[in-house]
């Protein structure tokens, strides 16, 4: 997959045909959970503070936080609006919830196990809960985190035939 600003494509090696998905395409599968981890929150939404309270963290803690109301303020906007929870101490992201347009909740995340990557703590565990099939779960970890230096070929759709992971 490539993401390019607003633009995410899917290559697929048996047809070698790359595909662009389209906002409620990537609300699907397992492209929306890359979607959760990648959406900006603050380029594509206006955030309000709905109140302070206590939510139990991805840890099963409880904490006390800050519950912000977002709305998309762009097109670019994969979700219409979303929950979200940030550490009334700390900051840190909490907790999300990832709504459509028609109000039915599509992703509930914990973000979890925080480290020093990169000069700051950054959240190394993503658990992703599927709104329409609680039981469907994934854990997304993050380690080694690194700036590496790309080529800006690799940014074009026409160069996944040939890009070859390292």
């Amino acid at each position: 997959m490539l993401r390019n600003g607003d633009d995410l494509w899917f290559y697929d090696p048996s047809t070698k045909a790359s595909v662009r998905l389209s906002p409620q395409q990537r609300l699907m599968g397992q492209a929306s959970n890359g979607d959760v981890v990648t959406v900006n929150l603050a380029k594509d939404y206006r955030a309000k503070l709905l109140s302070e309270e206590e939510v139990v963290d991805g840890e099963r803690r409880s904490r006390k936080a800050y519950r912000l109301g977002l709305t998309a303020s762009s097109a670019s906007a994969t979700y219409a609006t979303v929950e979200f929870w940030i550490d009334a101490e700390t900051t840190r992201p909490i907790k999300g919830k990832f709504f459509a347009e028609s109000g039915r909740l599509l992703k509930t995340v914990y973000y979890r196990r925080y480290q020093q990557q990169l000069g700051r703590e950054r959240p190394t565990e993503t658990v992703i809960i599927d709104g329409l099939n609680p039981q469907s779960v994934t854990l997304m970890r993050f380690s080694d985190w690194a700036t590496p230096s790309i080529p800006q070929a690799w940014f074009h759709r026409d160069y996944l035939p040939r890009f070859q992971p390292e």
